[in-house]
């Protein structure tokens, strides 16, 4: 019983966590579900996707309601990501663990640098069209998120935001609400697939699911109090901690 209010609790603090920075809170609940249960990482992954889903339930209808987030954007981009969330949930248990806990910890510490480099007047610029630039790069970007989101059991906003951001010069808000709307069905699609095979255990699933959705509609209140600056500055630091975090592991090096 104990072990299930801690869950509840750790959702809750996910949830708000997901819903501001539009990643799901993924990096929250799996090492809680890791290190504390003594779960073990697929069983983690597959009850990290239902708290996704639950993170953008919570979430996505307050900033879909409130025109936060691009929903024709959102919806292009996922065609890409969903392909990409089923494969990765397919090959989930055919990649060597280290290796992609090494490449994924570079490609974090790649996007932490360049939100630091990047200028929020040149994110805000939309053509005349009414559309933003670079797509092929943003689906191509997408595709790679729903593949991560399938191995590791996150919404892939640690992906989608950056490419949104930096690539196609969405707004940084506009992207972690969009972020939000998209990760839902990215982590269902593979979430089906981890179901399926019998890694998701709807006892510990449920309190956590609970809470993740609590704290998603929780963090959206929050969102408007932030500055862009103040936002940036928390996604470099998530970056950055989780960089070195899995780089560290898949090098064998146990890190704090």
């Amino acid at each position: 019983m104990q072990e299930l209010f801690l869950l509840f609790i750790v959702g809750i603090l996910s949830g708000i966590f997901g819903a501001l920075l539009g990643l799901g809170g993924g990096f929250i609940l799996i090492p809680a579900l890791t290190i504390v249960l003594g779960l073990p990482m697929h069983q983690a992954i597959g009850i990290s996707l239902i708290s996704v889903i639950a993170t953008s339930t919570g979430a996505a209808s307050l900033y879909v309601r409130e025109g936060k987030a691009d929903i024709r954007l959102g919806m292009v981009l996922e065609l890409s990501t969903t392909i990409g969330a089923i494969a990765g949930a397919l090959i989930a248990n055919m990649v060597d663990g280290s290796t992609l806990q090494i490449l994924f910890g570079l490609l974090l510490l790649y996007n932490a640098v360049s939100m630091v480099r990047h200028r929020e007047a040149a994110a805000a610029s939309v053509n005349s069209a009414g559309r933003y630039s670079r797509l092929p790069a943003g689906l191509a970007a997408s595709g790679l998120a729903g593949v991560l989101s399938g191995l590791l059991g996150i919404g892939g906003g640690l992906i989608k935001i950056p490419a949104m951001y930096i690539l196609m010069g969405v707004p940084l808000k506009r992207a972690v609400a969009t972020s939000n709307f998209m990760i839902g069905v990215t982590a269902s699609a593979s979430g089906f697939i981890f179901f399926f095979r019998g890694l998701i255990d709807p006892v510990t699933a449920a309190p956590s699911a609970l809470g993740v959705f609590l704290g998603a509609r929780l963090g959206t209140r929050f969102n408007d109090k932030i500055s862009v600056a103040g936002l940036k500055k928390v996604f470099v630091v998530i970056f950055l901690y989780l960089a070195a975090d899995m780089i560290l592991k898949g090098l064998g090096v146990k890190p704090w």
